[in-house]
């Protein structure tokens, strides 16, 4: 027998590794041979459970291997394999975060958001007389630096963990907008008590009602602000859905059955899961709008799942007419489940209107669209200034209460300074910072709102029409 090589003794080496990790693999990987989907799927959870094991007895940091640790982060996996932001595993305080937004007080900035990969987080909602409302965020911008970091590569979870707090702290946020305007805003946590219904007569004939989330407590709200609409003689209504992100189903379903005495308002669907498949009707005498009074509902991109549910019902019975901007999209069910001290979301299904159609990932196109004009880069370039300065905040601080002479004057300062800015936008940019200072803002804005002015119009024209007896 001839002597082996150094080389070939490196070969042989080489090819008994690659055996060995070969064996390896498939000693750790499912059977591929399994007889059907559930021996797959035995297979596979066997598998999991020796790498469970493999890691926590014998990863190099024994702090990082920690039994629970494992557990969460598997499942965190698990949940992001489907690349649904709307499924997700959540840890006990994201858990607690859920529990407080569903019951609708929390403690922080009072921002509605989503994930955008690699970005940040939009806004889809800041809710009234809450900070970041009062600091000018609105929703389409989107958080990209909280405290400094970075939020490109943070999860939704962890940012909204940031940003919530002990009341009377303060969180600094970077705001971009649009793609030339960003800015910092300093914001101080307070206990965020989601409003739910806002009401008001306009030149007491129209009734106007805000709906701002769909928590449980907005049906009666609703109830209350119609009956205030009745009382007060009203012959037609506004429905105001914009920067609604949705909210409870039943309670949406509810708000649609007081516009529609009878017939589907949305259907469940899931083709795989048939205990999924729920028909939601209008249940009679539960209607209390006249079927006479016209009905106008305002949507915009932060109108969201149970907003657009109501939307689209009215719209598809002729109960209303739409005017704004198409709607967000969000057309999934997701199933909440408590789990140890934490718990999860999963989407187990997706809304159908009445006319058959899904919104999910889609939205809602208005009857009429109605939208403020774009501004210009040398007008982003001057927002983008006044956003990043004090001017606007020191004349307010100087005259709280300032008269129309003192804006007037005002404005054409800013227009001395360089700010290139319509007069109107900027009277809208003074008055909401007097309203933020004080916290005062009305229920609704006939002197800036050109989607409600456009409502009013309509309505006061008899421009909308009710479906016929």
């Amino acid at each position: 027998m001839r002597p082996i090589g150094s080389k070939e003794r490196v070969v042989w080496t080489v090819v008994t590794a690659v055996l060995l990790a070969g064996l390896a693999f498939f000693a750790l990987s499912p059977r591929l041979l399994a007889g059907s989907a559930e021996d797959e799927t035995q297979a596979y959870l066997a598998t999991i459970g020796q790498i469970f094991r493999e890691i926590r007895d014998n990863y190099v940091d024994a702090d990082k291997a920690q039994p629970k640790a494992l557990y969460e982060g598997a499942l965190t996996g698990m949940f992001n394999a489907l690349g649904d932001q709307n499924s997700r595993f959540m840890a006990a305080k994201d858990w607690e975060s859920l529990s407080d937004t569903v019951n609708g007080s929390f403690g922080g900035v009072g921002l509605a958001i989503t994930k955008l990969e690699k970005v940040g987080a939009q806004v889809t909602t800041a809710f009234e007389g809450t900070p970041a409302f009062k600091a000018g965020i609105t929703a389409g911008d989107v958080i990209i630096k909280v405290n400094g970091d970075s939020m490109a590569d943070i999860s939704l979870n962890d940012i909204t963990a940031r940003l919530r707090g002990e009341p009377k702290t303060t969180v600094m946020v970077t705001v971009k907008r649009g793609e030339h305007i960003q800015f910092d805003a300093t914001l101080t946590r307070d206990i965020i008590e989601l409003p739910v219904v806002v009401h008001a007569m306009i030149d007491g004939t129209i009734g106007y009602m805000r709906i701002t989330q769909f928590t449980p407590q907005a049906p009666e709200r609703a109830r209350d602000a119609i009956r205030a609409f009745q009382a007060a003689g009203y012959t037609s209504l506004i429905l105001d859905l914009r920067q609604n992100p949705g909210g409870v189903l039943d309670a949406g379903v509810e708000v649609a059955n007081l516009f529609i005495n009878q017939g589907l308002i949305v259907q469940r669907k899931n083709e795989r899961v048939a205990a999924e498949n729920i028909i939601y009707n209008a249940r009679q005498n539960r209607m209390l709008v006249d079927p006479r009074i016209p009905v106008v509902v305002l949507v915009d991109g932060g109108s969201a799942s149970a907003s657009e549910i109501v939307a689209g019902a009215l719209r598809d019975y002729h109960r209303a007419s739409l005017f704004g901007v198409k709607t967000y999209g969000k057309g999934s069910v997701q199933t909440v489940q408590p789990l140890g001290d934490g718990g999860f979301r999963l989407t187990t299904s997706r809304y159908y209107l009445p006319s058959g159609v899904t919104i999910d990932k889609v939205g809602i196109l208005p009857d009429r669209e109605i939208k403020e004009p774009d501004l210009t880069d040398a007008e982003q370039k001057s927002l983008n200034d006044l956003l990043n300065g004090t001017l606007i905040k020191d004349f307010v601080k100087a005259t709280p209460q300032p008269t129309d002479d003192q804006v007037t004057q005002f404005v054409a300062s800013l227009h001395a300074k360089g700010i290139l800015l319509s007069d109107r936008y900027l009277r809208r940019l003074v008055r909401d910072q007097v309203e933020a200072l004080v916290n005062t803002p009305p229920a609704y804005d006939l002197d800036f709102d050109t989607v409600l002015q456009a409502a009013v119009k309509a309505l006061q024209n008899h421009e909308i029409t009710t479906p016929s007896p």
